[in-house]
């Protein structure tokens, strides 16, 4: 009864949230009866709902309480919300299936709303091959300004537009990455996924290795909540949250690297890639010579 109790308290929200809910349960009905209209692999399914699980504990349970006390903790909620939790949806591959889940009158309006103009420009900023990886970096490395990140963990509003939007473009990001096409009609090149996870971790492994080895308190705000773990004291915090995202973040993004990686040899083997040998240096055959037969 007593370990029951105790998981009911981790459960229970710290700072309950209806949009989030609804948000959850819309995404999770789609794609439940999207699995009744369409196959889908038990492995996708393990990986939809295993992200969904991680992003909704790391959201709205008690692990909020720590992450608004903890360096660490908060770090550790970020990677959840920012890398591992959308990689591992996005890795499900859960559009097509999330769209033949919906009713067919919302299926036509989606297919209108993509083929006018405002679904068109809102698509090329979901999808831009610079904007993306630029803000998926920005907004990690940004809410760490000692200043930004202040304020952003005494305002609940600043609170939530964080992790929302870390969230967001966590989604954003792996949906370009992980996508297995050519290209086109993929946006990114399968040379580009491969790049392109190299670029972003690395100012990011360099931002955990200045907080690592800082050897003051960078984020007194924590002091001010009152740090959950009494005795840590706040240069010890603050090295393991930067290990964290020196490490912890780097090996998630170095995994989407390996995908990426594969699926570029995948698409090679296939004779899927552009070719780009120059017409200059293809020899053309040389003429027939002529006859000296009588």
């Amino acid at each position: 009864m007593l370990d029951f109790q105790l998981l009911l308290d981790w459960l229970t929200p710290w700072e309950f949230s209806p949009t989030l809910v609804a948000a959850f349960i819309a995404g999770c009905t789609l794609f439940v009866r999207g699995t009744r209209a369409r196959r889908v692999t038990k492995v996708r399914q393990f990986l939809f709902w295993t992200g969904v699980i991680m992003l909704y504990l790391s959201l709205h349970t008690r692990i909020d309480y720590y992450a608004e006390r903890l360096f660490f903790a908060h770090r550790l909620q970020h990677l959840v919300l920012h890398h591992l939790g959308p990689l591992l949806i996005m890795g499900a591959y859960p559009g097509q299936v999330m769209r033949a889940g919906m009713p067919k009158s919302w299926r036509y309006w989606l297919r209108d709303f993509r083929n006018s103009w405002p679904g068109r420009a809102l698509i090329g900023v979901l999808t831009n091959r610079i904007f993306v990886p630029v803000l998926f970096v920005v907004l990690v490395i940004g809410f760490l300004i000692p200043v930004v990140q202040f304020y952003s963990m005494l305002d609940w509003r600043l609170y939530r537009l964080m992790n929302w939007s870390v969230v967001i473009s966590g989604f954003m990001y792996w949906n370009l990455i992980l996508d297995r096409r050519p290209s086109p009609p993929a946006v990114l090149s399968p040379g580009g996924r491969v790049i392109s996870p190299i670029v972003t971790t690395v100012p990011q492994m360099i931002t955990g290795a200045i907080i690592t080895f800082t050897e003051y308190d960078l984020y007194p705000i924590f002091d001010l909540c009152g740090r959950a773990i009494p005795g840590m004291s706040a240069v010890t915090d603050q090295a393991i949250g930067g290990l964290t995202m020196w490490v912890l973040a780097g090996f998630v993004e170095m995994f989407g690297l390996l995908y990426a990686l594969s699926t570029m040899m995948r698409l090679s083997a296939k004779g899927r890639l552009p070719s780009r040998v120059s017409k200059k240096n293809v020899q053309r055959p040389a003429p027939p010579r002529p006859s000296t037969a009588l």
